[in-house]
């Protein structure tokens, strides 16, 4: 399936129902079977039918495909990664690398239409949930200062500005760096390391009326001069809890805020904050994620409120990962505008 078929096939991005998924899905995987290096080896070695797989409801299937020798090992994404790109795909691929800060680094490509098929996502979703449109205007320009690591994360916030008519600068921070500074010489030392970003982005919020922002929460402390300017502060990392953003909607009481969740392989998920938790909603059927919890050697995806790890299904026309990830989330139900599962709480730690 190629992206334009997906948008004539599909149209809104917030409408896609659970059999779109599965039907989504199968074409994929039958694609990436049948022309992906890695995947028609698996398939040769397990014996793999995918239309075993894709035969039942959208639980069922999931659960089979996490328990069909399907999911791929750590390492695979850092050795293997051009084996997961199909002969012969006819498209503007560029490959992006993870952070470093959780392991080696692995590879993963895009293609360019994938950067725009989340693009709409994002900007639908935060216009719907978070009125962005009625912020944002001909009249009122978005005037954007973003901190993180070059790469897809760059690529996908600045289509997203742009999208509002707005103008952005962007300051880089090489995040496998900076954790190793962490671990070495501690808070002191990570600070001494962020001073070119602090002091650019000083630079910057003294000459311009910055009304939105991409930062860590860690960083926040810049802004509180400036905050009168601030409308949105985006916020992403597992740092951003609840008891976070409460405390810092107090500081910055005019700004609303908005999580998300960030990944190499798929970029942002939204973020929607309840009483409770915050809730993350991937753009399906791109991406799927949903907890897993292992029982008498098999997986199940967990119950609502229940927590398990991170099953990932990334499936796209250039590519198709599944993994299960050591990171703790918990399943969160449909939230509208959303029609799909989310999951809440993530943590990186051992069950």
């Amino acid at each position: 399936m190629k992206y334009e078929d997906f948008h004539d096939k599909y149209g809104d991005p917030l409408e896609i129902s659970s059999d779109d998924t599965v039907e989504y899905l199968e074409d994929i995987f039958h694609f990436h079977f049948n022309n992906s290096p890695y995947w028609i080896k698996l398939r040769k070695k397990h014996n793999i039918d995918v239309k075993l797989i894709f035969n039942g409801s959208f639980e069922d299937t999931i659960e089979r495909i996490f328990n069909s020798n399907i999911p791929i090992g750590d390492n695979e994404l850092r050795i293997n990664w051009l084996e997961f790109l199909p002969r012969g795909y006819k498209g503007r691929i560029r490959f992006y690398q993870s952070s470093g800060t959780t392991g080696p680094r692995s590879f993963c490509h895009w293609d360019y239409e994938y950067v725009k098929a989340l693009t709409k996502y994002l900007r639908d979703s935060l216009d719907r949930i978070y009125r962005l449109n009625d912020v944002y205007n001909e009249s009122h320009q978005m005037r954007a200062l973003l901190h993180g690591p070059y790469g897809w994360y760059q690529e996908e916030m600045s289509e997203l500005v742009w999208s509002y008519g707005g103008v952005l600068y962007f300051i880089a921070t090489e995040t496998e760096s900076l954790k190793r500074v962490l671990e070495k010489e501690g808070i002191q030392g990570a600070m001494k390391f962020l001073e070119p970003l602090v002091k650019y982005s000083q630079r910057v919020l003294e000459k311009d009326k910055i009304n939105l922002t991409r930062t860590a929460v860690q960083l926040l402390d810049i802004f509180v001069p400036y905050r009168e300017n601030l409308e949105i502060i985006m916020l992403s990392g597992t740092r951003t809890t609840l008891d976070v953003l409460k405390r810092y909607q107090k500081e910055f009481e005019d700004s609303t805020f908005i999580p998300l969740y960030g990944h190499f392989a798929f970029g942002d998920a939204i973020g929607i904050y309840t009483e409770k938790e915050i809730r993350y909603y991937p753009n399906y059927p791109f991406t799927v994620i949903l907890p897993l919890v292992l029982e008498d050697g098999r997986y199940r995806i967990a119950k609502y409120g229940e927590r398990g790890y991170t099953g990932i299904i990334i499936a796209r026309p250039e590519i198709l990962v599944v993994k299960i990830e050591n990171e703790l989330i918990t399943r969160s139900p449909p939230k509208k505008p959303f029609r799909w599962d989310g999951f809440a709480n993530p943590r990186r730690e051992i069950i």
